[in-house]
């Protein structure tokens, strides 16, 4: 301070100076109100202030002392700033540093103080207010959507029913302020729905929903808060209608098919009883399996009753009262027959027709024991007085009326009359058997079967025994010499009216109705000639629970089930299935009936549980093809047919079935390529005569019994052909006919005989082909077959090396008329002179070609080849035989034509020419020596 020459006491007292007079100058601080509120838009900068920012300084108007410099904001690190705008007015203003989000904080609270601008430029000795408590509140901008907190939603309404709310939707808003957070409306956005939604998102149904009409509804909703601003996405809203709960059966189906050949098939796997929730005790549920319209009542086999007796064990000697109409049964032949389409044979009665059994068909003696048995369906008769129908009938063929036996309905009752004769009882004996029964007039198919063992009768209906609830007494008939008629559908008045007629005609359908004497049917057969071939059935029956009780009837179409347990009820109603064990069913629908009862604790019977009826289709079966194939004809000498065995037309006969490629395919069946081989059986084979019919007298075709021993065949014969029935294999039947024999013991006469065969399975529903043969006369000639569908190669074949072309003789000699047979036999003996000679002649041949082979080398005649030559040779005929003079001139000529067909043949006619005369040299020396030749490579 020296230095600058002004001393430093100086310099101090000026500085005091100044201050003094500083503080003289600012004497205030600045003054702001004490709080402010202010307001800020989210995303904007400025602060509305209320009051607005303004310091006063009552130094003003001095300068820099009475001016406001600046505004300081403390506490929160508020994201905000003050800046004057005007230092001598002192007003201010409140700014955002940055963007503010009221999502983020929604107010700020911060303190501010004004300063002044000091006593001088510089700033010093500045004064500040005092401190004012600043209050901000962000507005918020409508920036965001609505938003739903579920992304789906799901609800369920009663069917019937009007709902208040049957589900409410929420949707939220990020938006900070009520005003746009808050959602003020939802709404439907799905057109032509039955539902409507209120501002705080209930769903309510507008109208009674159906659930027959429709099960789900899905809703689109959409929201807007009170902005006004709608949700970016709708959301969707699942609205199931549930059925009024009704107690009764669910999840069947009202169809079921069953393929034939696949055993048993569940008819309701899915099936399960509802009952709403009720307390119950038992159920008891009754399937019923309805098939009346079925053939007799069910599917039954179809065969002939002949073949079902056969087949079920039964003792022979029935007697068939009402057989297919043929020229040996045309007694049949003007009945009303309805073979169905399953070639069940029926024959319907309207009260005008009726049929008289020839005596010599009617059992003369039925004894003391034996049975009737048919197939009968019948409903009640017509008008207030019944009169008698008649099934079966044996009454005086003239003067008298009197009834031996008979069988006939009289009001729903079944009655059996038998008079015995005088000569066998000469007391007061049972007469009329009288059964009352239900099933008499029900019009559906049952079977009958009346077991006699005098006096006692015994009626059996569908397997199950009935006594007779009446018995009446009667006088025995005294002998006369009045023939009796038997009468099927009627009774036969011959005597005591002017005119014989019939009377007492039966109305209804008859069937299968047989006699036999001399024995009764067991149970056991009974029950196997009516049983039922299709069924109810309980699939893995092991399973069931052990509270489950069930009971079938006889024939398996009603099946009864009883348990406690709901549960175990289900179970056990979704094993019941439908079996067919028919190779070839009777296609079409069945119903099914279903009827259940609930009985619930302390009451009877508490929920009604409606029937169900259902339907099982069975599909058509595919139809075997029967293709019978073997040689059509047959040549053999007389001797054979003179034979105490005579020949077998049919050895070589091959009996196949065959099916085509698809659904349905019967079981039991062989794949072979584009076919399937069904494996099944046949019921009857018939062998006709084609033509004049047998002559007893010297010629027969027959069977012998032993052939039959093991199977289940029968046969009879007749002048008209052979019959084999009974049902039995393919295989069986092919043996049987290959014994069939035929022998005539006077072939001079016979130039051919033609049969025709063709065979059966279930009584004519599937036929094979007609197969025709013709059994023919060859005289000292080689047997000789021709095979039309499979080549057998005669055993008396042999091959050659060089091959001549012979042609056959076969089919000039079939069909050959008796004049032309001499003929036919010289020429044969020319043609086989011709052979002998060609072979002679290339025996030579080579042997002069294998001098040089070994001398072990087998035969050169073995070395022929056969490729295209078929020579016949008898080894037994004599070709060394002088020859007459007239066989002489035929061969010679017969030489000339063979001559010339050999030519014809022949790639060089030269060398023919030279074998020709070779020919005829070797059969000069024929004459005087029989032909050398190596018969070892002959195979007789």
């Amino acid at each position: 301070m020296e230095m600058l020459g002004v001393p430093f006491a100086l310099v101090w007292v000026v500085l005091g100076l100044s201050c003094i007079l500083a503080g003289k100058v600012n004497k205030h601080k600045p003054w702001i109100e004490t709080s402010y509120h202010g307001v800020i838009t989210e995303n904007m900068d400025t602060v509305l202030l209320d009051p607005p920012l303004v310091a006063l300084d009552k130094d003003a108007p001095v300068p820099y002392a009475g001016e406001i410099c600046a505004f300081k904001i403390h506490g929160q690190e508020a994201p905000f700033e003050a800046v004057v705008l005007n230092r001598t007015s002192g007003e201010g203003v409140l700014r955002a540093k940055g963007p503010v989000d009221c999502e983020t904080q929604k107010e700020y609270t911060f303190i501010i103080q004004a300063y002044d601008c000091g006593a001088e430029a510089s700033g010093a000795s500045w004064k500040k207010s005092h401190k004012a408590v600043v209050h901000i509140q962000v507005d918020d901008v409508n920036e965001f959507s609505p938003v739903f907190r579920e992304p789906m939603y799901h609800a369920s309404a009663m069917e019937g029913k009007i709902y208040d709310s049957i589900l409410q939707v929420e949707a939220w808003d990020q938006d900070c302020s009520p005003q746009y957070s808050q959602i003020c409306n939802y709404d439907i956005v799905t057109s032509n729905t039955p539902f409507a939604i209120d501002r705080n998102g209930n769903i309510r149904n507008t109208e009674r929903l159906s659930y027959d009409k429709k099960q789900r509804y899905k809703v689109m909703v959409t929201a807007f808060d009170c902005g006004q601003k709608r949700a970016t996405e709708s959301v969707a809203v699942h609205i199931d209608v549930k059925p009024v709960c009704k107690p009764g059966w669910q999840g069947w189906n009202k169809q079921v098919d069953y393929e034939p050949g696949t055993g048993s098939k569940q008819l309701f796997p899915k099936m399960h009883l509802e009952t709403c929730d009720g307390p119950l005790s038992a159920v008891r549920a009754m399937v019923e399996l309805q098939t009346s319209h079925i053939g007799k009542g069910c599917d039954r086999e179809t065969y002939s009753e002949k073949s079902m007796q056969k087949l079920c064990g039964a003792a022979s000697g029935s007697t068939d009262l009402l057989p297919a109409p043929s020229i040996s049964t045309n007694w049949t032949a003007s009945l009303l027959t309805d073979s169905g389409r399953d070639s069940d044979l029926i024959f319907n009665f309207d009260g005008r027709q009726a049929a008289n059994v020839p005596e010599q068909v009617v059992p003369q003696n039925l004894t003391d024991q034996f049975t009737i048995a048919t197939w009968m369906k019948h409903g009640p008769s017509p008008g207030l007085r019944a009169e008698k129908e008649t099934l079966l009938c044996n009454s005086d063929k003239t003067e008298m009326n009197r009834h031996h036996y008979s069988l006939y309905v009289h009001n729903c009752r079944l009655v059996f009359l038998l008079r015995r004769d005088f000569t066998q009882v000469d007391t007061f004996r049972p007469a009329e058997f009288h059964w009352k029964l239900e099933q008499i007039c029900d019009k559906e198919w049952h079977y009958y079967v009346i077991n006699v063992e005098f006096p006692a009768v015994t009626l059996f209906v569908d397997g199950v025994t009935y006594e007779p609830y009446l018995v009446t007494d009667d006088w025995p008939i005294h002998p006369s010499s009045i023939d009796t008629q038997l009468t099927v559908g009627a009774c036969w008045q011959g005597g005591e009216v002017s005119t014989p007629r019939f009377t007492q005609f039966f109305r209804g359908s008859l069937s299968g109705l047989t006699i036999r004497p001399g024995r009764i049917e067991t149970q056991k057969v009974i029950s196997c000639l009516q049983a039922c071939k299709e069924g109810l059935d309980i699939h893995s029956l092991e399973s069931l629970g052990k509270d489950i009780k069930f009971h079938f009837n006889p024939a398996q179409s009603v099946l009864v089930m009883e348990g406690e347990d709901l549960e175990s009820v289900n179970t056990a109603m979704a094993k019941v299935s439908y079996i067919n064990s028919r190779q070839f069913p009777t296609a079409g629908l069945r119903q099914l009936h279903i009827t259940t009862t609930v009985q619930c604790f302390g009451e009877d019977i508490c929920i009604s549980i409606p029937d169900i009826k259902a339907l099982v289709m069975v599909l058509p079966p595919s139809e075997p093809r029967i293709t019978i194939a073997g040689s059509d004809q047959l040549v053999r000498p007389a001797a054979d047919l003179r034979g105490a065995m005579g020949v077998a037309p049919f050895k070589e006969l091959r009996i196949t079935s065959t099916v085509t490629k698809g659904d349905g395919v019967p079981f039991s069946a062989v794949y072979r390529p584009g076919v399937l081989e069904a494996m099944h059986n046949l019921d009857y084979c018939d062998v006709l005569v084609i033509g004049e019919e047998l002559n007893p007298e010297k010629e027969s075709l027959e069977i012998h019994h032993s052939s039959l021993m093991g199977k289940h065949l029968d046969a009879t014969n007749s002048t008209s052909g052979i019959s084999i029935y009974g049902v039995d294999s393919m295989a069986h039947y092919e043996e049987a006919l290959r014994q069939v024999r035929y022998r005539n013991w006077r072939p001079a006469t016979l130039s051919n005989r033609r049969f025709r065969l063709t065979c059966s399975e279930l009584n004519g529903r599937y036929t094979s082909n007609e197969f025709n043969l013709e059994v023919s006369l060859v005289h000292n000639a080689a047997p000789v077959e021709h095979v039309n569908h499979m080549a057998v190669q005669s055993q008396y074949m042999r091959s050659v090396h060089h091959p001549l072309m012979v042609h056959s003789v076969n089919s000039h000699i079939s069909g050959t008329p008796p004049a032309a047979t001499v003929v036919v036999v010289i020429c044969i003996a020319a043609l086989v002179c011709i052979v002998v000679l060609g072979i002679y002649r290339l025996h030579s041949t080579h042997q002069d070609s294998s001098k040089s082979e070994e001398d072990g080398a087998k035969d050169p005649e073995m070395d022929w080849d056969d490729s295209t030559l078929t020579i016949t040779v008898n080894p037994m005929e004599n070709v060394g035989e002088p020859q007459t003079v007239e066989e002489e001139v035929n061969e010679e000529e017969e030489d000339e034509q063979a001559g010339d067909i050999t030519s014809a043949e022949s790639d060089d006619s030269d060398e023919t020419e030279e074998e020709e005369d070779d020919e005829k040299e070797v059969k000069e020396s024929k004459l005087k020596s029989k032909l050398e030749w190596d018969s070892s490579s002959i195979t007789y």
